[in-house]
């Protein structure tokens, strides 16, 4: 490595001097306190595994659509701690894991998954005032942004096709002084500025006022109680928890990333790994220096990509690039911390932006994301269609977990709707295979994809063959 190339290392490298190995976002003063453990035997009409977006939305639909019925919501550590309190922040409209990824799948339900999107982002925005739920709501939008010249031909052609397919609305192409008078940075060539799609908040917020918003409704919510199994009761279902146990007429899974208690449901998904760091607030001379006046969450258009927003106080979250799969697909504490990973996230994070030079990162952490081969939610049933699950969002549940709700909801209901008639719904993706397949499959895309971005977005025959089966791995 040349001198200043080093230099610029130990530089970016000091900026994490002090970060702090734990979540921005769950470090909040306002932080609840968890509700107290099951102890001895409960019962219910509606039982929810999971409390974090997935469940606590479907507890809180439930109540909605019937003030009367008696729901249960168990979780195994505290609402909100895991993915749910440690992502982004970016709630989409989009179902689909974006529309490139819902056109490619969908195509002949592309129309209907972006209005049914849209709707949603709407009723979760009225929820959240109606529940008062002081979560940093900014509807600001996202811009999806170009650092190549091919990326910026690329999202060009892609708005044209849009405008063609009639999916163009308040989607806007910024060449490369438009959107860098949005946000400066040297390494913008283009863009493409989604401009009512998506909010910004404070993703531990949303879960802690859902939380609260379903104890207002009457859901019982039982936190440091782990499900340890499921199994049918008479003409209902029964859970084990460790001090007690739960018997419900139905049941809703929304645990995600960690073992469903449907066996049958596991081989879907597997855990990926995504890192991110948070800046100390900048100043207003700061601010200034990279514009960013209308608050849109970023995001760069390559296969690693990042994404990055501005917190309420001004922070700048920087996330993303790595995607990190452990073999035999574990879930464990310690790999929350990545030093590596961060030193590789400051980086890029000041080649983005090198006007910021010498601001400090005050946190770095991360969390597992379940992934499924389609990259968007699966759903299914079990039990005579006494159990309804969904999995696999892939990152981009802050939005999708809600409509997730309601098709859990649906389903359990027996009702055939809107929803529950999408193939989306209908169809599973491939499951994965099992290892030691998994993790080569895994190792050799995530090769694959950083060879594309180094060669000007030329997909090799192994991505080739990923598309044509419909399988991939989302960075």
């Amino acid at each position: 490595m040349a001198p200043s190339a080093m230099s610029r290392q130990a530089d970016w490298t000091k900026s994490l001097s002090e970060a702090q190995p734990v979540p921005y976002w769950l470090e909040d003063p306002g932080k609840p306190h968890p509700e107290p453990a099951l102890t001895g035997a409960d019962t219910c009409d509606l039982l929810v595994v999971g409390g974090g977006y997935s469940g606590l939305w479907t507890a809180l639909n439930a109540k909605e659509r019937d003030p009367g019925r008696d729901v249960v919501l168990l979780e195994g550590h505290e609402v909100g701690w895991a993915a749910s309190g440690r992502n982004g922040g970016f709630c989409a409209a989009s179902l689909t894991h974006g529309l490139p990824n819902g056109l490619a799948r969908w195509p002949e339900e592309i129309h209907q998954l972006q209005e049914l999107g849209r709707r949603n982002l709407d009723g979760f925005e009225a929820a959240v005032a109606r529940h008062g739920i002081d979560c940093e709501f900014e509807r600001t939008g996202e811009i999806d942004v170009a650092t190549e010249t091919y990326q910026a031909w690329e999202l060009r052609d892609w708005h044209k096709e849009l405008e063609q397919k009639g999916l163009a609305d308040d989607i806007e192409f910024l060449d490369a002084d438009a959107v860098r008078a949005q946000v400066a940075s040297p390494t913008f060539e283009a863009g493409l500025w989604d401009r009512r799609g998506v909010a910004m908040l404070h993703p531990a917020k949303l879960a802690w006022g859902l939380k609260q918003a379903c104890l207002a409704l009457g859901v019982r919510v039982y936190e440091h109680t782990p499900a340890l199994d499921l199994k049918a009761y008479g003409a209902g279902m029964a859970v084990r928890t460790p001090y007690g146990s739960v018997r419900a007429r139905r049941v809703a899974l929304g645990t995600n990333i960690f073992p469903n208690l449907l066996k049958r449901v596991r081989a879907y998904t597997v855990p990926v790994y995504d890192y991110a760091l948070m800046t100390e607030p900048l100043t207003a001379e700061q601010l200034g220096a990279i514009g960013w006046k209308n608050r849109q969450g970023l995001g760069d258009s390559a296969n690693q990509f990042h994404y990055f927003r501005l917190s309420a106080d001004n922070r700048v979250l920087w996330g993303g690039y790595d995607a990190i799969h452990h073999y035999g697909g574990r879930v464990r504490r310690e790999y929350d911390d990545r030093p590596e990973t961060y030193a590789k996230l400051a980086g890029h994070f000041f080649t983005c932006f090198p006007q910021l030079e010498g601001v400090r990162f005050t946190h770095a952490w991360g969390g597992a994301i379940d992934t499924c081969s389609r990259f968007s939610a699966f759903f299914g049933t079990a039990h005579q269609g006494r159990v309804a699950y969904a999995a696999g969002y892939t990152g981009l549940g802050v939005g999708a977990t809600r409509f997730g709700a309601d098709v859990m909801l649906d389903l359990l209901a027996g009702e055939e709707t809107e929803r529950t008639r999408l193939e989306m719904v209908r169809k599973k993706p491939l499951p994965f295979p099992p290892e030691p397949f998994a993790w080569t499959g895994i190792a050799l895309t995530k090769w694959s994809l950083a060879r594309a971005d180094a060669h000007g977005g030329r997909r090799n025959l192994w991505l080739r063959a990923m598309d044509r089966m419909g399988l991939g791995f989302d960075s």
